[in-house]
């Protein structure tokens, strides 16, 4: 997959871009790696992990265009067949057997990266300004206030809201790539996605408060 990321890129976009992609996707793998160490109790991916793996591939063409600026418009639909992908891996992995703490977490991972990436290239383009990295950093902040306050890194109960509030988040960052997206358009997208945001992460907090040893 790493390869045929960086073959892509670089003859859409040039060597050096495929550099970074590639250089993206390895730093990726070896963290999928990593977290499939840890227990995977499947023999073999399954199509549900490899979904995932192009969601990643995506991304990694994505941190490319931080570096080497490239149309918005291309940056959009890379944007959107990402999108277009979550879900998909869990239903395949439902359909299929493939279940499991790895491929959940996998998923949450590269959703996260997706986040940060297309905020700030968001941030980059100037059509918002720095608040919207308010869109791509709670997964990371909350993982930082997990090893001073232990509690946080306790498993939350699934809830739907949750997932919908991700699907609103992603939404709004990948919208926010159009071109044509500037001014009070684009400032009441990252308004709606921050508050919707807030509101999730600050249930969890609290469920996860009231819930501590």
């Amino acid at each position: 997959m790493g390869l045929l990321t960086g073959a892509l890129t670089g003859a859409l976009f040039g060597p050096v871009y495929a550099a970074i992609a590639l250089a993206a996707m390895s730093v990726g793998g070896a963290l999928a790696t990593a977290l499939m160490r840890r227990g995977y109790p499947h023999y073999d991916l399954g199509p549900c992990n490899l979904v995932t793996l192009i969601r990643l591939a995506l991304t990694s063409t994505l941190v490319a265009a931080l570096v080497v600026p490239i149309s918005g418009w291309i940056v959009l639909g890379i944007a959107l067949c990402a999108l277009a992908l979550d879900g998909i891996d869990g239903w395949l992995a439902r359909l299929g057997g493939h279940v499991s703490d790895f491929g959940a977490r996998f998923d949450m991972e590269v959703d996260a990266a997706l986040g940060l990436v297309l905020a700030l290239l968001a941030w980059a383009s100037e059509a918002v300004g720095a608040v919207v990295l308010l869109l791509g950093l709670p997964r990371y902040v909350f993982v930082a206030a997990s090893a001073i306050w232990p509690w946080l890194a306790n498993p939350l109960p699934e809830r739907l809201g949750r997932k919908i509030v991700c699907v609103i988040q992603i939404m709004a960052l990948v919208i926010l790539q159009a071109p044509v997206v500037d001014g009070p358009l684009a400032s009441a997208i990252l308004m709606t996605a921050s508050v919707a945001l807030v509101w999730s992460f600050g249930r969890d907090v609290r469920w996860l408060w009231r819930a501590r040893p």
